[in-house]
């Protein structure tokens, strides 16, 4: 599969930022506030997205998955009203303790890498060397976090996720 370049604007999101390995404590925890409150909140919202990022200067890939950061988002189709965010988190603070933790953040990507990865995420890292080797090809370097949007349920078999990347031109 080949990448393509794709350019993204301001998006409106619920999100949770957090510490730590894919599927870990913290992940969960947040991923059940997000759709908690998303659910709460009333209005229409899209798949689950990711931002991931390290702080370390070795490659993302290398270092230990615990020590990965993320933001979890949900893109919202409809703008909340004004106060709603509030409303939704008091509702569901009896049932989910993270719902403090759901904020609305409003992401800007600009030009991106995307490519279409349809397997286990384990092997994402094959999806994530093509990426790389065309930004490379076409003179980019990268503008900002690895973004993953998350197109179907993470249990099935074959998972389908649009890897993405902010860049920039590398000159």
């Amino acid at each position: 599969m080949t990448p393509t370049i794709a350019t993204h604007g301001p998006v409106t999101c619920l999100s949770v930022t957090g510490l730590g390995e894919p599927g870990g404590g913290e992940h969960g925890a947040a991923i059940r506030a997000l759709y908690t409150v998303g659910s709460a909140l009333g209005v229409e919202f899209g798949a689950m997205e990711g931002q991931w990022w390290v702080e370390d200067e070795r490659p993302a890939l290398q270092v230990p998955r615990e020590e990965w950061r993320w933001h979890l988002l949900l893109p919202l189709l409809t703008d909340p009203q004004e106060g709603a965010l509030e409303q939704a988190r008091e509702a569901t603070r009896p049932s989910v303790a993270a719902v403090d933790r759901v904020r609305l953040a409003t992401i800007v990507e600009g030009r991106c890498v995307e490519l279409l990865h349809e397997g286990p995420f384990s092997e994402e890292h094959l999806s994530l060397k093509i990426m790389d080797e065309f930004m490379a090809e076409h003179g980019l370097t990268v503008n900002g976090p690895h973004h993953e949007i998350y197109l179907t349920a993470p249990d099935v078999p074959l998972p389908r996720t649009l890897l993405r990347q902010p860049v920039r031109s590398a000159v």
